[in-house]
């Protein structure tokens, strides 16, 4: 990552007229938080970071350990480019730090820095390409979005023929404004549904990119009149948001790609092999930090483009993880399939790598592929593959028995993630859904 100086951004901020400055960071669900400053504190900002209150922010700290202060990281320094003139306003993402010019253990940036300092202890650099699909709806006179109305009918890879196509190239050019180099984008699978794909990088700049992307597509939508969801499933019937991730290894020292072995029938190295037995084994472990929310589950079922079984494949696209064609040695990747663009995506790398860490460590060996269909069930009872969890609860309860991916978060951020997402389960089971109502209301 290119270091930058605080002399050179606030060289930027004078040259550009930028009048005020947003520190953002995410708190352990991966809602973005912020802190704004007028530019002329910007360089005390840089030396010492800005005091905030962590108590008031979801998982972070209790009253009586609330004060904490944030430290912009330089290399995220970007222009809003929805805002101008006397509101033109930069951004950082911040680190959070405790009184005693620690590392905050919350903060789930810590949380992926650690995990992947473990990495570059074994001599690796963790990349990461993810792809967050979202609905584009149509919201109703009173500004609401009830029931979820998708904007447009097209379909997977359709031309568009309305607005869609110049939105698209909007959230383009303001993704590309914050740095973020995109590289394709296109209609999915559902109506309303789309995906816009941006360049891989090590997992920490991809993480940020992401929970970039989510905000600025939400913005972008509201100005032209439409919502962004990227909740997992929003209709029924219809393939749910994704965030399918590709992933490599690459050695530090030689910037070699370390999954790639050109002998072999995958074009996969015994690192990368290893890798990915440790996801396989840790799949349920970590599903209830990638897949999130009660909605994550709506998703994982059969027959909607998402993975249920525990496997891995070449072109199986029912498989958990996949093996992409590669072009050249350099482009081998896996990719996992279960996340969904819901997650907290520093949260998400920092489990996923420590999961195939453990494969590499403790040189698991990898399973049989699986090419065939899985959605068949006589294909699925066959292998005698294991399930992905079912619903939160399921996952919550795997996630309680996996001792890596429970230290990959560390105490502090499991424990308040655990009891969150046990708040969430228990509110859901109180509620009685329209489903219930329409199916036995009138016969019973």
């Amino acid at each position: 990552m290119t270091e930058v100086s605080s002399d050179d951004i606030l060289k930027q901020v004078e040259q550009q007229q930028i009048h005020f400055v947003d520190l953002q960071f995410t708190d352990i669900m991966g809602a973005v938080k912020s802190v704004t400053i007028p530019a002329h504190e910007l360089p005390a900002t840089l030396d010492h970071g800005i005091w905030f209150d962590g108590s008031s922010i979801e998982g972070f700290a209790r009253i009586a350990e609330s004060d904490m202060y944030l430290k912009p990281d330089p290399t995220t320094f970007a222009v809003i480019p929805w805002l101008s003139g006397e509101d033109k306003t930069a951004r950082f993402i911040c680190d959070v730090y405790t009184p005693n010019d620690q590392p905050f253990i919350g903060d789930p940036r810590a949380v992926l820095k650690r995990v992947m300092n473990q990495a570059e202890q074994m001599g690796f650099v963790y990349n990461t390409g993810p792809e967050l699909e979202f609905f584009l709806l149509n919201p109703n006179e009173d500004g609401s979005i009830l029931p979820p109305r998708p904007q447009d009918n097209d379909s997977y890879f359709d031309v568009p023929t309305d607005l869609i196509g110049g939105l698209r190239h909007e959230m383009t050019r303001t993704l590309e404004a914050f740095g973020i180099i995109v590289e394709a984008m296109h209609a999915e699978v559902s109506h309303g549904q789309h995906e816009i794909d941006f360049r891989y990088s090590d997992a920490l700049t991809t993480a940020n990119n992401a929970v970039t992307f989510r905000v600025a597509q939400k913005v972008i939508a509201r100005k032209n009149g439409l919502r962004a969801t990227f909740l997992p499933k929003p209709i029924r019937g219809m393939s749910g948001n994704g965030m399918h991730v590709h992933q490599s290894l690459v050695y530090k020292t030689t910037g070699a790609n370390a999954f790639a072995d050109p002998g072999d029938q995958y074009g996969l190295s015994e690192t990368a092999q290893h890798f990915i037995a440790g996801q396989l084994a840790h799949a349920k472990g970590m599903c209830a930090i990638l897949a999130p929310l009660v909605n994550s589950y709506k998703r994982l079922v059969a027959g909607y483009e998402a993975p249920v079984y525990i496997s891995w494949g070449r072109i199986n696209r029912s498989a958990l993880l996949r093996v992409p064609r590669a072009h050249g040695v350099e482009s081998t990747r896996v990719e996992l399939r279960c996340p969904d663009p819901s997650c907290n995506p520093y949260l998400a790398f920092a489990v996923m790598l420590a999961a195939g860490l453990d494969g590499i460590r403790h040189q698991m060996p990898l399973p049989a592929a699986s090419e065939e269909n899985l959605y068949l069930l006589d294909n699925a009872r066959s292998t005698n593959l294991s399930l992905l969890p079912g619903s939160l609860e399921d996952a919550l309860e795997d996630l309680e028995q996996d001792q890596v991916v429970r230290e990959a978060l560390g105490p502090h951020v499991y424990e308040r993630f655990i009891h969150a997402k046990r708040a969430e389960w228990a509110d859901y089971r109180l509620e009685v859904t329209s489903w219930e109502l329409n199916k036995y209301l009138n016969t019973y």
